[in-house]
């Protein structure tokens, strides 16, 4: 049912996706994420807003702290949110992983209880961190894009969501 529910809420968007291009990369079957650390990927930390899905979407992401760093994300649409997650990037065995959890708006989990998304790194340089199917993309210290792989049907489109920097008050 959960599944059910995930494509349709999937599939009524899927008219709606800016396709963004060939930016997301995957790592190969027999390859390891190179190395890595957290501090590399710092530039992501802060409180993002942009438009995907036919709404607003919002990423409010932490400083790094002890190898990790994490993330609350939010679709708004037509006055309510339609869904969450919550994402973390973590340093384990010297190179980076993403891993999140999708939740309703009313906080119930659509992934398995021990089920998380994982996205491993296949590539990093100063402005781009490219996780196998998912990739962030330095545009300024104001902006930044994220180009993720979503499949539906069984097809694949890349979609991007493009951020501003929200300033604090």
């Amino acid at each position: 049912m959960k599944a059910f529910m995930l494509l349709a809420f999937l599939f009524s968007f899927l008219s709606e996706l800016v396709c963004a291009g060939d930016f997301v990369k995957h790592l190969g079957e027999n390859e390891a994420s190179p190395n890595a650390t957290i501090a590399q990927v710092s530039w992501i930390s802060g409180h993002w807003k942009g438009k995907a899905f036919g709404g607003v979407v919002e990423e409010i992401w932490s400083s790094p702290l002890d190898k990790s760093m994490m993330c609350v994300f939010r679709l708004n649409k037509d006055g309510d949110v339609s869904f969450y997650e919550i994402e973390i990037i973590r340093e384990i065995n010297n190179t980076l992983i993403l891993e999140l959890k999708h939740f309703s708006n009313e906080l119930r989990g659509w992934e398995e209880k021990d089920e998380v998304v994982s996205f491993p790194l296949v590539e990093i340089s100063d402005k781009a961190v490219f996780f196998d199917g998912l990739t962030f993309l330095n545009i300024s210290d104001n902006e930044m894009h994220v180009y993720v792989d979503l499949e539906t049907e069984g097809k694949t489109s890349e979609m991007v969501f493009s951020y501003k920097r929200v300033n604090s008050r």
